[in-house]
């Protein structure tokens, strides 16, 4: 039986203290999950995946902690938006350029998470981002492109990511160096339909989405792994996040209809609006899943600032 969510216990997060549920893997487990006690879970599919994973104990800014993250049970939903390069690269840092599909034209997304079952119990997130190319990659643009999306392997910069729960902002922020912090956030995915909701400071809509889910397909565990490379800086230094998925049902569609993504007052739409999104490219739904998100490791990252600005437009 789940933890009441209203009954929790402080936990200390390197000298930070969060609540979480009572019970709960986080409160039992420290990390250390016990993947037979997973097993038995009618969420859970398997945990094969994560047998192959083991992880590791490391020290972090929020302290001693086991990596990889495992995501037990998730379901996601990925809206790809055409947006020029212009407005991409005012958002971020010089060190990093768009992935182009085009000369001037770039991508923009907005995925929503959620986690049913993992390390850290329940949640939910949303991000705004922007695909970029590989640090010190020199291949051209539409071939990073190309070989990304027929891999499944991505790079990106993360503009918003707010989440549901206190221990996940604080793990996001401070361990990773996220934006994150906590709102009101809902996120249901089934095989009908897609929708979401995240709530701004005043309790109104920041940014919502509803669809109808595009149609699955199921893949047998391990068979597609896609990857998600995340560019942070943590302390002033450039660090990478990898994100490891296990895909198990999935489908996309092109310029999908009855998709209604809506941006009101917050961060989120704040940044969206910033990107300057020209139209929507795709929709891609997992209504199955599970991950293994990495800690952030450094990284050498180009400092064009130092430059004559080549690859800026």
């Amino acid at each position: 039986m789940s933890p009441n969510p209203q009954d929790t216990v402080e936990v200390d997060l390197g000298g930070r203290t969060v609540a979480v549920p009572r019970g709960g893997l986080y409160d039992r487990y420290r990390m250390d999950t016990d993947l037979e006690e997973v097993a038995r879970d009618p969420r859970v599919s398997g945990v094969d995946f994560f047998r192959r994973l083991p992880k590791t104990r490391v020290e972090s800014p929020i302290g001693p902690t086991l990596t990889p993250n495992f995501y037990y049970r998730i379901s996601t939903a990925r809206v790809t938006m055409l947006a020029r390069s212009r407005a991409l690269r005012s958002r971020l840092p010089a060190e990093l350029d768009p992935l182009e599909v085009a000369p001037g034209l770039g991508l923009a997304s907005v995925v929503f998470f959620r986690y049913d079952v993992c390390d850290i119990d329940f949640y939910t997130e949303a991000a705004v981002a922007i695909p970029v190319r590989p640090a010190r990659h020199g291949r051209l643009g539409f071939v990073d492109l190309a070989w990304g999306l027929k891999n499944d392997d991505l790079h990106a910069y993360v503009l918003s990511l707010p989440v549901s729960s206190d221990i996940a902002r604080v793990r996001g922020h401070d361990g990773y160096g996220f934006p994150k912090w906590v709102t009101g956030l809902d996120v249901d995915i089934d095989a009908d339909r897609t929708t979401a909701r995240v709530l701004d400071d005043a309790g109104g809509d920041d940014l919502t989405l509803s669809a109808p889910t595009p149609a699955q397909t199921a893949y047998p565990s391990g068979e597609r792994v896609s990857t998600l490379t995340s560019y942070t800086t943590i302390g002033g230094a450039w660090h990478a996040t990898l994100n490891q998925t296990n895909v198990l049902s999935a489908g996309g569609t092109r310029s999908p209809r009855g998709l209604v993504l809506k941006a009101g007052r917050g961060r989120m739409s704040d940044d969206l609006r910033s990107l300057d999104p020209i139209r929507t490219l795709r929709l891609d739904v997992t209504t199955e899943g599970q991950a293994a998100l990495h800690m952030p490791v450094p990284v050498s990252v180009p400092d064009r600032r130092r430059g004559d600005g080549r690859g800026r437009r």
